[in-house]
């Protein structure tokens, strides 16, 4: 077993930040932390991505539409989906999950 961190990631006002927790072939673990106002650019990746909202709610927009998420709700994109996050009225940590991990 391996421990992952718990503790907040340090904001940063020019960009969200993140903190790769686990990476590995079969799976790679991210935690994201936003300020009010940030956002997370609209991408694809070719993996299947879980986002659990840890702190915080934003929005997560994936190709079927958009979604305002809060703490303790998850969403999954399928692989190849264009998906954005963003964080319009405070701070939001959430954990990505990217199975299979990118190559």
């Amino acid at each position: 077993m391996k421990a992952l961190a718990t503790e907040p990631v340090a904001p940063r006002e020019d960009r969200p930040v993140t903190r790769l927790l686990h990476d590995e072939p079969n799976a790679r673990v991210v935690c994201f932390q936003l300020l009010a106002g940030q956002r997370v650019a609209e991408h694809r990746s070719a993996s299947t991505v879980l986002v659990q909202v840890l702190e915080g709610e934003g929005i997560f927009r994936g190709e079927d539409g958009e979604r305002r998420l809060a703490a303790g709700e998850a969403a999954v994109f399928a692989p190849g989906e264009t998906h954005a996050i963003d964080a319009p009225d405070g701070p939001l940590r959430f954990l990505a999950v990217i199975a299979p991990g990118p190559v």
